[in-house]
């Protein structure tokens, strides 16, 4: 019962925060001076009519309440200028923009936790040996470099000089065009996930039931696995909820880099070209995916560990 009424408050507030997110979206897109009608060919008149062919010549506190009502009822709106007349869920869903950016991300999430936890682990149990300094200072320099930056280096070596993998990405054809991009976005995570689960084993290790577990001759590894990690994986997944829907739909600079159609390429575009209903749609996706990871989050504090008290926590 307890679980259930914090289900119930969590996606209340989870509603209202998503609420709150396009307000704010709707009301700052629309305060920048301009119009996405406004060309070097364009006249008044034909602004005017454009504006009021699309609802945006009424009261934007109007506007903003017309867009909540279509929400909720699944549209949208139509793209005012990249695929005018498009509807924006057909940009978004039927044309393999976000299905792409999903398989990208999730790639990248993927080898971001199967090699970052286990360097972590890695790392905390040879503490203070070369093996721990040498990983210290590779994720060190792993978090510090950008996106891209390292992506420019791939290209120029691995594309350009060496020609062993495609320069254009596009639309991911084969297994060979996923290497640098999932790598480029895959780095930062893996080296923060590396220093989030070392910090978190460490701590775990000098805990009292880890001592009681030695005392009592268990093997070293069942210790470490079965014991210490379970615990130390909690702030990870902690990150791993925003770091989720970041990857999938915040891979801006990578995918225009490696001219990947993915969902945060043409976010970029929709913004330049300044595309309300696209800039609304990718935005509040994103928002969606970060609220509801932030749930599973919740969730998945109970099964990891379950001496967490949810109820308290959410409350």
């Amino acid at each position: 019962m307890d679980f259930i009424r914090f289900l119930v408050k969590r996606i209340a507030v989870s509603f209202l925060t998503l609420l709150l997110i396009m307000a704010i979206t709707f009301f700052l897109m629309n305060s920048i001076p301009g119009s996405p009608f406004l060309t070097e060919k364009s006249t008044p008149e034909q602004i005017a009519q454009a504006n009021a062919k699309y609802g945006l010549d009424k009261p934007l506190v109007v506007q903003f309440v017309n867009y909540v009502k279509n929400y909720l009822h699944g549209d949208m709106g139509v793209s005012l200028k990249m695929q005018e007349g498009t509807a924006v869920t057909k940009i978004l869903f039927e044309q393999g923009k976000f299905t792409l950016s999903i398989q990208l991300g999730l790639l990248a999430l993927l080898v971001a936790v199967a090699i970052g936890v286990p360097l972590g682990v890695i790392s905390a149990y040879y503490r203070g040996r070369w093996i721990d300094n040498l990983l210290r200072v590779v994720t060190t320099i792993g978090v510090a470099m950008p996106s891209f930056v390292l992506a420019t280096l791939m290209l120029f070596e691995f594309a350009v000089q060496l020609g062993w993998l495609p320069v254009q990405s596009n639309s991911l054809p084969n297994a060979a065009s996923y290497v640098m991009p999932v790598i480029c976005l895959a780095l930062n995570p893996l080296c923060r996930i590396s220093k989030l689960t070392r910090t978190s084993m460490l701590d775990s290790i000098s805990q009292d039931y880890i001592r009681t577990a030695r005392a009592k001759g268990l093997k070293t590894k069942v210790i470490l696995f079965k014991h210490a990690l379970r615990n130390s994986l909690i702030p990870v997944i902690t990150y791993l909820g925003p770091l989720t829907a970041g990857i999938i739909t915040g891979a801006l600079v990578v995918e225009q880099i490696f001219h990947i159609p993915g969902l945060g390429n043409y976010f970029v575009s929709s913004i330049t070209n300044r595309d309300y209903p696209v800039i609304m749609g990718t935005t509040v996706l994103l928002a969606v995916l970060i609220i509801f990871m932030n749930l599973v989050v919740d969730i998945a504090y109970k099964i990891v560990d379950p001496r967490i008290n949810i109820t308290k926590k959410g409350s």
